[in-house]
C-alpha cells in the first residue's frame, strides 16, 4: 500500500519529500548529528540525490522519502530507494521515529523482503529488531574511514597528467569521465543533466571537484570531495579512473590533489565510505594507503514478509 497520509503525534510529524528545502533539512541533520559513526554525510545525501536526473519537487521515480520533523528540525527521515531497500537516520533523542519509519516502509513496499542499512549499534536496530528484521553481518558492508589532514603528505604528481579542478561549464565532459569510470558495473545514470544540478546543489564546490587530465586534454579520473562547514569535514564521494589509464595510480592522485585543497580551505578530517568487505578490497586499500583509517561498519538488516 502506497501514500500513507502524515502522521500528526506531537510534537513530530511526517511528510513526503517536496524538494530542495527538504534535502537541505535533512542535510541539516546529518550536520548536525554527525560523527564519525554517523550514517550519513551531506555530501552523501546530495550525491544520493542528484547522480540521476530527478523531479524538483519530488522523490525519483521508484523511490520514496519521508521526513520527520518536531517543531524546529528534522529529527528522522526514511529514504526508500526501492521497494526492498531502505536507507534510514534517526536522531538519537527520538528512538520512537524508528518505528514510524519502518511502519511508513513497509506500508509503502510491496516487497516480499525488505532490507535496510544502518550504522552498527545505530539507534533504529531495536526498532527493527522488534519490526522482524534480522542483521546479516556477513553480507557485503560499507565502512566508514577518517583521515588527518594534517597528516596528509603525498604528492599527486603523475608523468604525463596533470590535474585541477573542473569548471561549472563541463558538467557534460566531467559527467562522461564518471561514467567510463564506473562503466564496469552497468550503465550509469549520471548523465549531464544530472551533474550540472548536482553542481549547483548544496555543498557542491567546483573548487573541491578535480580531475586528471591527460595530454590530449580529456578528464581520465576524478574526485569528488564535498566540505560541510558545520563539521569540517570533508567526504570522499565519488572516486573514479576510465579503464584505459587504470594502473597508474591516477584515483589515489587526483584523491590526494582534491583533498590538498579541502585541507587549504580549513577542513581538519577528510571521510571515505568504501566498501569494507574482503569481496571488493580495492577500495579501502586504495584509501588506506593514502593514510585513511577504519571507524565505523554498516549492518544490512532484512525480514521476509512471506
Amino acid at each position: 500500500m502506497r501514500g500513507r497520509e502524515p502522521t500528526n503525534l506531537w510534537p513530530v510529524r511526517r511528510h513526503s519529500f517536496s524538494g530542495p528545502d527538504d534535502l537541505r533539512a535533512m542535510q541539516s541533520m546529518a550536520t548536525r548529528l554527525w560523527e564519525p559513526s554517523s550514517r550519513f554525510h551531506p555530501g552523501q545525501l546530495a550525491w544520493n540525490r542528484h547522480h540521476h536526473e530527478v523531479p524538483s519537487d519530488r522523490a525519483h521515480q521508484g523511490e520514496a522519502v519521508s521526513l520527520w520533523s518536531d517543531d524546529s528540525r528534522v529529527v528522522g527521515f526514511g529514504w526508500a530507494e526501492a521497494p526492498d531497500w531502505l536507507e534510514l537516520q534517526v536522531d538519537p533523542g527520538y528512538p520512537e521515529v524508528a518505528d514510524e519509519v519502518i511502519e511508513w516502509f513497509e506500508e509503502w513496499s510491496d516487497a516480499e523482503t525488505q532490507s535496510a542499512l544502518v550504522m552498527e549499534g545505530d539507534v533504529a536496530e531495536p526498532a527493527l529488531a522488534a519490526a522482524g528484521f534480522a542483521p546479516e553481518v556477513d553480507q557485503p558492508f560499507f565502512c566508514h574511514h577518517l583521515l588527518d589532514l594534517t597528516l596528509l603528505n603525498i604528492s599527486p604528481s603523475r608523468s604525463g597528467y596533470t590535474f585541477r579542478h573542473v569548471e561549472l561549464s563541463e558538467a557534460a565532459a566531467r559527467s562522461a569521465c564518471h561514467r567510463a569510470a564506473w562503466s564496469q558495473f552497468g550503465p550509469s545514470p549520471v548523465s549531464a543533466g544530472a551533474y550540472a544540478a548536482l553542481m549547483a546543489a548544496w555543498p557542491y564546490r567546483a573548487d573541491l571537484d578535480w580531475v586528471a587530465v591527460d595530454g590530449d586534454g580529456a578528464m581520465v579520473a576524478s574526485c569528488l570531495v564535498w566540505f560541510d562547514p558545520g563539521t569540517g569535514v570533508g567526504l570522499v564521494e565519488p572516486v573514479g579512473c576510465v579503464p584505459d589509464h587504470r594502473g597508474r595510480g591516477l584515483a589515489a592522485a587526483v584523491t590526494v590533489a582534491a583533498l590538498t585543497h579541502l585541507r587549504e580551505l580549513g577542513a581538519g578530517w577528510a571521510q571515505v565510505t568504501s566498501r569494507g568487505d574482503e569481496a571488493y578490497p580495492a577500495p579501502q586499500r586504495l584509501f588506506r594507503s593514502l593514510g585513511f583509517r577504519p571507524t565505523a561498519r554498516t549492518v544490512t538488516w532484512t525480514r521476509s514478509l512471506t
